[in-house]
């Protein structure tokens, strides 16, 4: 049976409150699980220590017996120095989506046409001055 460390959420609306479960894999996330092994309060402050509380040795127990923790869970367990997290590294994720680099290009264009009229426009009635003026 393939299990998971994952998060059941409960709490009421706007109020979230999770307990962190050993669950099949097929369960649904709210639904049936195998053990309780800690809860996580995302309401409290980053530094309470009542924001995530485990029960390491089962946690340790399950990870043992081949659970797999979600990212979320992963996180906590690396907090807590239970296992260790790689960090990620999105290198794409600056980057400009397809129809925002369309209408940045189309903004630029315009800027530089306006400037370039300006520039036009006071060039202008500089000749036409001298002109008159001679």
């Amino acid at each position: 049976m393939a299990t998971k460390i994952r998060l059941a959420r409960g709490g009421s609306k706007k109020r979230p409150y999770y307990r962190i479960v050993i669950a099949d894999v097929r369960a649904p996330r709210d639904g049936r699980f195998i053990e309780k092994v800690g809860s996580y309060n995302p309401m409290l402050p980053k530094d309470s220590e009542d924001r995530v509380q485990l029960n390491v040795e089962r946690v340790q127990h399950w990870i043992a017996a081949g659970a797999q923790p979600t990212d979320r869970v992963h996180r906590f367990l690396d907090a807590a120095g239970l296992l260790k997290r790689e960090a990620r590294n999105n290198p794409k994720k600056a980057e400009l989506g397809q129809k925002a680099q369309e209408r940045l290009d189309a903004k630029k264009q315009a800027e530089e046409e306006a400037a370039a009229a300006a520039a036009e426009a006071a060039a202008a009635p500089e000749g036409g001055e001298e002109a008159a003026a001679e």
